[in-house]
């Protein structure tokens, strides 16, 4: 059954997506279920626990033709993006909803010592990854590499990998599924770099926009 993408906002209403019609068998929950599973019960985790390539082939092995992960999906064209929670994975993770505004992205970033694991639902985004400064003198930050992930594609992101930020560079919304185990930065928050001087700070909040498909 064809999946189409409304867009809808009303007067003074922040913009969100909505979905036409219903599909018969709910794939993306059981996405959620097996990443759950595979990460197992909440007890004694640490970052050294997890094992990315079995997580990095469920990611791949989800065809988000699907479109159930709609309801999931609020976005509000005055931010850069939204962070919509999904599930909290037994208190081992964090699965997010990301809706990204059209020309608009994240800032640099790190991942409090956890793994992160984005597929692509919508559209395109291009992640542009750096080392991590060195030293105190202030200079630009060093690029890594840049690379255009398009639908369905996965990609894996770690600290000891760099640090990095996301960009819709394109003209209509995007939306990515975003894994994050250990949940640290939802408890701890996380490191936003500035790309001239690669001065650091900590945003202790990194909230979230809606959870299991309300606004908050």
């Amino acid at each position: 059954m064809a999946v189409g993408i409304v867009r809808t906002m009303a007067a003074a209403t922040p913009l969100a997506f909505g979905y036409k019609a219903c599909i018969d068998t709910n794939r993306f929950e059981g996405l959620v279920l097996a990443l759950k599973e595979a990460l197992g019960p909440s007890s004694g985790l640490t970052s050294d626990d997890v094992d990315v390539e079995h997580l990095t082939r469920l990611m791949q092995d989800y065809d988000s033709q699907e479109r159930k992960w709609m309801e999931f999906a609020l976005g509000d064209e005055s931010r850069g993006y939204t962070r919509n929670l999904v599930d909290e994975g037994n208190g081992k993770s964090n699965l997010l909803v990301l809706v990204w505004s059209p020309g608009k992205g994240s800032p640099i970033h790190d991942h409090g010592n956890a793994h992160c694991l984005m597929k692509i639902l919508r559209g395109n985004l291009t992640e542009t990854r750096y080392s991590f400064p060195e030293g105190e003198e202030e200079r630009p930050m060093r690029v890594i590499s840049e690379k255009v992930y398009t639908e369905n594609e996965v990609a894996y992101m770690a600290d000891e990998l760099g640090v990095h930020r996301v960009w819709n560079r394109g003209s209509d919304f995007a939306v990515s599924l975003h894994l994050y185990t250990p949940p640290n930065v939802a408890k701890g928050g996380c490191h936003i770099f500035s790309p001239d001087t690669g001065k650091k700070s900590h945003v202790k909040n990194c909230g979230y926009y809606s959870a299991y498909g309300k606004k908050l």
